[in-house]
């Protein structure tokens, strides 16, 4: 895993910086404290942005006839609906492997925001930025950061955010067949805890350079797509038994025994997923296996961000 620091964007008032409609911030611990080692920020603030300044006024967003507008509720003449969609319109993030917004943010929030119609609130709204950010970058991994503080949310969207970060150094490189198949066999045990990955090795199965673009294309929007989807317990069993299964012929039957207790023990939620992965490290260390050596699945991200011990 490469050092360097990743480039996510967010939304500033997370950072500490003062942009908010009351002059104040909203500063998250977890996320200058730890993923700020890891994840070179880019703060981005719309309504700062679109020029409303600090302090102003509260915005909701309200429903008018079968539009969702973002209006100043001190002064419902001034709709700022269409300068933050012309500023999210803007937005390239091109360099960007991820983004984290501002929870319940008329502009930012990417769900449950509170739509109010005839004066009652409804939390089925998406920020007016946000909406448009996600339609543009359909690739672009984005969470909010009250979201954040569940185990299994965190660790889906910063496994996302590394994976589309070594697409993007797999482009940077030269994109090729070989290059493309190798990504997709280094990956294809995340794939496998997420679905099913054989409709991503049967696109792979007619690549060529001729058309490595367009089938590179595909592949990566079927991946990030399929990624969305949060780990389940079993679905680890099973990709964890899949990779023992590389030892058959290694283990004694102890330690095969010892193996399969503990996977047994991490699918009745005794026990983190990082412990029956520190084991197979173990026995992979004293057996070594190429693709499991070549694979991210145990090793997705920085270890020191301790993901998989809250699994």
């Amino acid at each position: 895993m490469t050092n360097t620091k990743v480039p996510v964007g967010i939304s500033s008032c997370l950072l500490g910086e003062p942009v908010r409609f009351d002059k104040g911030h909203k500063r998250d611990a977890y996320i200058v404290g730890t993923l700020a080692h890891y994840f070179d920020f880019r703060p981005f603030c719309p309504e700062m942005a679109i020029g409303l300044g600090t302090p102003r006024p509260t915005m909701h967003l309200i429903k008018k006839d079968d539009a969702v507008r973002c209006v100043v509720i001190k002064d419902t003449g001034i709709d700022v609906t269409d300068r933050l969609h012309d500023y999210a319109q803007q937005q390239n993030f091109a360099d960007l492997c991820g983004y984290i917004v501002k929870k319940d943010s008329p502009s930012c929030g990417m769900t449950r925001v509170k739509v109010f119609s005839n004066d009652i609130p409804h939390r089925n709204g998406v920020g007016i930025y946000a909406e448009v950010i996600m339609r543009n970058h359909p690739l672009l991994p984005m969470e909010e950061e009250g979201r954040l503080g569940d185990a299994g949310l965190r660790e889906n969207f910063i496994q996302r955010v590394y994976v589309l970060h070594r697409w993007k150094q797999l482009l940077a490189d030269g994109l090729n067949p070989q290059s493309l198949t190798r990504f997709h066999a280094r990956h294809k045990l995340i794939i496998m805890s997420h679905g099913d990955y054989q409709p991503l090795g049967q696109l792979l199965a007619g690549v060529t350079k001729a058309n490595v673009a367009e089938i590179a294309d595909q592949y990566i929007l079927q991946l990030m797509r399929l990624l969305k989807v949060v780990v389940k317990r079993k679905s680890h069993v099973n990709v964890l038994q899949h990779i023992q299964g590389y030892l058959k012929k290694d283990l004694s039957a102890d330690n095969k025994a010892e193996l399969g207790e503990l996977i047994e023990r991490y699918r009745h939620g005794e026990i983190p997923l990082i412990v029956p992965l520190t084991l197979l490290k173990h026995h992979f260390r004293q057996s070594p296996d190429a693709y499991i050596e070549d694979s991210y699945y145990m090793s997705p991200y920085p270890q020191e961000l301790q993901l998989i011990n809250q699994l």
